[in-house]
């Protein structure tokens, strides 16, 4: 039956986004990364199956002196107007990492470094599992310390080199002033290939912030693969196609990009439980990209590196991307990105006008005709085919289509979810004010007086939209705007006014709708 077919399938279609919006509100992360100490002063970053499982590695089993493991360690400070970097002679590696931009819950800055890492920042080791390099102390070349960029186009680099054992390492570091972006020469002599780690918790800001995944992240050719820490019970190897490894939470994460081939990659946990990633390189000369900073799409484009694809925009990027563009281009005129975003909502909304007055106005049809029907159920009951030949009769007769009630919903759902994951992983709106007491689009309404308000436009909707569901039906949609508030309280207040503004649209033209339908009803 007709009509039966689309109860079911506006139940079906509700039910799916309870589904979605009840799994981010139970399953979303709630642990936030533990949050890194300010360091001293100092005077000197959906998985894949893999069908092949790839296999590490051999190297030969290389140790190195007592010596140049117990000699005094050098700490070099870099600084240019977007971060504050601490590298260390030990490995030549990091040891913090501080984003001068960007505020954390606290309102000091962002950092990206945790103290208290059991292994640092590009630590490198000749085999998966023991980085012996990062308690190693490598030589500065002569005459560099301290850098310090502050004007626009100014450059320096920074150089660590070790030698023993027959084994040779060169590590140089090429920074800009503009750009998080660090060019990483290295040069290996001695094993036949080597592996370098991001670390315990590089790129994890501790901000935390609703939804998103925190965690090691793999780019294998064109898929993005996402580890979950607490669902990795055995390392994960990943062959050639690695085109960059990376550490993420929703804002801000550090990544490692081979400009040549690499060997493969790793994801694994360590003894304390965290969740490591190192990707593995071949002996000889190797040019890299160390990124550690925002999610900011049109930077990470602009690398041509492909690291924009740690933005993402889910199942629908397709229409996330032009839509996330317009958001950004409403901004650039308005200023605000809560208006903006309702001025989006608004804009979206347009091309299906005529699509939903049209299912608008057959609802009310039905539901006008919503006697008849029964009429026509109770005198047909117990022939099933005589009953759907008079519903065709009268739906003819009154040119109503039952389908296309629904019709206007099912083909705004992939817009809805593209909207939706845009104003979810936005970077934009972390921290962007609206109005009033709303003073960060990313984070809940601190009163929750948006969703509250949200809820009843939701309620109004629902009873200006006209129906043919029986009463039993009706009763349990009336729990929807209750349902829906409930979830809506930790949502990112952007969401909020996204799908605000989109019942107040509905309302609106619900009730023209329904003012012409009586109209014409009465003529």
């Amino acid at each position: 039956m007709e009509e039966n077919f689309e109860k079911r399938t506006l139940i079906a279609i509700v039910l799916a986004l309870v589904v979605l919006l009840g799994y981010q509100y139970v399953f979303a992360p709630s642990s936030r990364p533990r949050r890194p100490e300010q360091p001293l002063n100092v005077a000197q970053k959906i998985p894949a199956k893999i069908k092949v499982r790839p296999s590490e590695p051999k190297a030969k089993n290389l140790f190195v002196s007592k010596s140049a493991t117990i000699s005094e360690e050098k700490l070099l400070k870099v600084e240019t107007p977007l971060y504050t970097a601490l590298f260390s002679s030990k490995g030549g590696t990091i040891k913090n990492w501080q984003l001068k931009k960007y505020k954390d819950n606290e309102g000091l800055e962002v950092v990206l470094m945790r103290t208290d890492a059991d292994v640092p920042a590009l630590a490198m080791g000749t085999n998966g599992k023991d980085f012996i390099f990062d308690k190693v102390n490598f030589a500065v070349t002569e005459g560099q310390g301290n850098i310090n960029l502050r004007n626009k186009g100014e450059s320096a680099s920074l150089s660590f080199t070790y030698r023993g054992d027959g084994i040779v390492i060169k590590r140089t570091y090429s920074f800009s002033s503009d750009s998080y972006a660090i060019e990483l020469l290295e040069d290996v002599q001695g094993p036949d290939n080597y592996w370098v780690t991001l670390g315990s918790g590089f790129g994890l800001s501790g901000t935390g912030g609703y939804g998103g995944h925190i965690g090691p992240v793999v780019l294998k050719a064109s898929d993005r693969v996402e580890i979950k820490p607490n669902k990795l019970k055995e390392p994960k190897l990943f062959g050639s196609k690695v085109k960059w490894v990376a550490q993420e939470d929703k804002y801000f994460f550090a990544s490692l990009v081979p400009r040549e081939k690499a060997i493969g990659a790793k994801v694994w946990r360590n003894k304390k439980g965290d969740a490591l990633v190192a990707i593995n390189l071949p002996a000889g000369k190797n040019e890299l990209l160390l990124y550690a900073g925002p999610k900011a799409y049109d930077r990470l484009k602009s690398l041509g590196v492909g690291l924009q694809y740690i933005v993402n925009f889910g199942f629908f990027s397709i229409l996330a991307q032009p839509l996330f563009w317009i958001l950004k281009l409403f901004y650039s005129i308005i200023g605000n990105y809560g208006w903006s975003i309702a001025l989006l909502t608004i804009f979206v909304r347009i091309p299906f006008i005529p699509l939903i007055n049209k299912g608008q106005k057959s609802m009310k049809k039905l539901q006008v005709l919503q006697p008849k029907m029964t009429e026509i159920k109770q005198k047909y009951k117990k022939d099933p085919q005589k009953m759907q030949k008079e519903m065709m009769e009268l739906y003819k007769k009154y040119k109503v289509n039952p389908m296309s009630g629904c019709l206007p919903m099912l083909i705004q759902i992939p817009v809805f979810f593209a909207l939706y994951k845009v104003l979810l992983v936005a970077i934009e709106l972390r921290g962007a004010p609206f109005i009033f007491w709303i003073h960060d689009l990313s984070a809940k309404d601190p009163y929750y007086i948006l969703p509250i308000i949200m809820g009843i436009t939701m309620f109004i909707q629902q009873k200006m939209t006209p129906t043919t569901m029986e009463s039993q039906q009706q009763k349990i949609m009336t729990y929807l705007p209750v349902v829906f508030t409930f979830l809506f309280l930790k949502f990112p207040s952007g969401l909020v006014v996204y799908w605000l503004v989109s019942n107040l649209l509905s309302i609106l033209q619900q009730y023209f709708v329904n003012k012409k339908i009586t109209r014409e009803g009465t003529a």
